[in-house]
C-alpha cells in the first residue's frame, strides 16, 4: 500500500507538465504582443519625440525580459521537478540547462524581477510630470522592496549552501 501511494505521489509531478506547456503559449502571447508594439511605432518613427521613443523601447526591454524569465521557469522547472529533457544532440542546448537547481532557479527569478521593476520604475522617472507624488514614492518602495527581498535570498543561499571546508595551508 505505502509503495503504491509514493508512486501515484511521486507520478502527480507530471501534472506540472501541462502548466509548463501553458508557460510556452503565455510567451507565444508576449511576442504577440512585443510585435504588436514595433509594427504599431513603425508608421510613426519619425513623428515621435525622443523621449516617448525611449519609453517604447523600456517597454520592449520589458518584455523581452519578461519573456527571458518564462523560459528559465518553464524549462528549469520542467528539469527540477518532471522529468529531464531529452534533446537531440543536433538540437542545441542552452548552456545553464540542467545546471540550475531550484535555488538557483529562485535567485534568478528574483534578480529578473528586480531588473523588470528597475526597468518599469524607468519609464515612471521617464514620465514624472504624469505621475502622482504619492504614486512615485509608491513605486519606489515597491522596487526597494523586490531588491531587498532578492538579497535577503542571496545572502540566505549563502548561509545555508553546504559546502565543504577549506583547508588553509
Amino acid at each position: 500500500m505505502e509503495r503504491l501511494l509514493e508512486n501515484a505521489i511521486y507520478s502527480a509531478r507530471w501534472i506540472l507538465a501541462p502548466i509548463y506547456l501553458g508557460l510556452s503559449l503565455a510567451l507565444l502571447a508576449l511576442g504577440i504582443k512585443f510585435f504588436q508594439e514595433v509594427i504599431h511605432v513603425i508608421p510613426k518613427i519619425l513623428e515621435i519625440s525622443e523621449a516617448d521613443l525611449v519609453l517604447l523601447v523600456l517597454s520592449l526591454i520589458d518584455l523581452a525580459l519578461v519573456g527571458g524569465l518564462i523560459v528559465m521557469v518553464m524549462l528549469s522547472s520542467y528539469e527540477s521537478f518532471v522529468s529531464r529533457l531529452d534533446i537531440g544532440t543536433s538540437t542545441e542546448k542552452l548552456g545553464w540547462l540542467g545546471k540550475m537547481d531550484y535555488t538557483s532557479l529562485k535567485n534568478k527569478v528574483a534578480s529578473s524581477i528586480v531588473a523588470i521593476s528597475s526597468i518599469h520604475l524607468l519609464k515612471i522617472f521617464m514620465n514624472t510630470p504624469n505621475v502622482a507624488k504619492d504614486d512615485l514614492f509608491w513605486y519606489v518602495m515597491i522596487h526597494l522592496t523586490f531588491v531587498v527581498s532578492a538579497f535577503g535570498m542571496g545572502i540566505l543561499d549563502r548561509l545555508t549552501r553546504h559546502e565543504p571546508p577549506t583547508k588553509n595551508p
